[in-house]
């Protein structure tokens, strides 16, 4: 009875910590983006409200030292892990780690080519949904009128560039009066956005050949925004622009008229990751193995200096 007693015991004691969740290690990319900012921001607050020992690790967009990162969660026996890939390939022998650790992985806003089986799930948009609603939007404004769209593609190898992309292109395929003509990384950031759009300015007769811009993120098209002002044209007529995050500051320019739509993705990816989590602690409940979050579009229609006011104490 002794040992029946102990036994019951321990696994009660076992069973009450991984409820808890008391310890999760998250590996962030970086701050390459102001919604990177947020995100990270927000995953912080989430965790001390639910009382989460939150192990944070900035990778600084490398993958070699977010897998260092997870691994060291592991070697510390934390109870789950977050994980918000820098890229989308490379990830099996660290998440075999994991999964051998009985560790839960939850992935943030971006996937891996990894099997499912490898974790727990993912939280995130429909980061190909993003793009074709921004390649609508386009299809729709310029109406069947002739559009050199260039483009801002995010970090080479990540899987929003690639769905963003992927997205955009199917939204204005059937659509022969728009065409992409140069597309190069920016690496999400708004030096770089504002780099190459200077480049992309140059080589289409100062940006009287561009149309439009789309930037796989809002933090490039800013930068881009400030090439374009720079080069003596009106970003926003001139030039349309069309990007994806929805953080204050391309509300500010959208007030400003010099930005036309972005499409939101939420920053707030620790919410679901975390009642995800505890579910499955607590009783066993399996998660979808993608749990989406709402993409929505604004416009200058749409109260931009509204919406940066809401958004401007998030983290941003």
């Amino acid at each position: 009875m002794l040992k029946t007693l102990l036994t019951g015991a321990a696994a009660l004691a076992i069973s009450t910590t991984i409820a808890g969740a008391q310890t999760i290690g998250f590996s962030q990319i970086g701050s390459e983006s102001g919604w990177r900012a947020a995100e990270t921001t927000l995953t912080k607050q989430q965790a001390e409200e639910r009382g989460i020992d939150l192990k944070f690790s900035d990778a600084q967009q490398k993958q070699e030292n977010q897998i260092a990162a997870v691994r060291s969660f592991v070697a510390q026996g934390v109870d789950a892990i977050l994980l918000a890939p820098v890229v989308a390939t490379g990830w099996d022998a660290v998440l075999e780690e994991a999964k051998e650790a009985e560790i839960p992985v939850v992935l943030l806003d971006r996937q891996v080519d990894s099997s499912d089986d490898l974790y727990l799930t993912a939280v995130g948009s429909d980061l190909v949904h993003e793009g074709s609603v921004a390649g609508q939007w386009l299809v729709d404004t310029v109406a069947g009128e002739e559009c050199r769209v260039v483009e801002l593609q995010g970090t080479t190898g990540s899987s929003p560039a690639i769905d963003r992309k992927t997205g955009f292109e199917q939204a204005i395929a059937d659509h022969g009066n728009i065409e992409i003509v140069r597309s190069q990384t920016g690496d999400f950031t708004r030096s770089r956005g504002k780099e190459v759009m200077e480049s992309f300015l140059q080589a289409e007769n100062g940006g009287a050949d561009i149309c439009a811009l789309y930037a796989h993120n809002d933090d490039m098209a800013v930068g881009a925004i400030q090439a374009i002002k720079e080069a003596g044209l009106k970003p926003g007529e001139d030039i349309l622009v069309v990007s994806i995050d929805a953080v204050p500051d391309i509300f500010l320019a959208m007030a400003a008229g010099e930005a036309n739509a972005t499409v939101e993705l939420t920053p707030n990816m620790a919410g679901p990751a975390f009642d995800a989590l505890k579910a499955y602690m607590t009783d066993g409940t399996m998660p979808e193995k993608f749990i989406q979050t709402e993409s929505k579009l604004y416009t200058q229609a749409d109260d931009p200096q509204g919406e940066y006011d809401r958004r401007k104490g998030l983290g941003y």
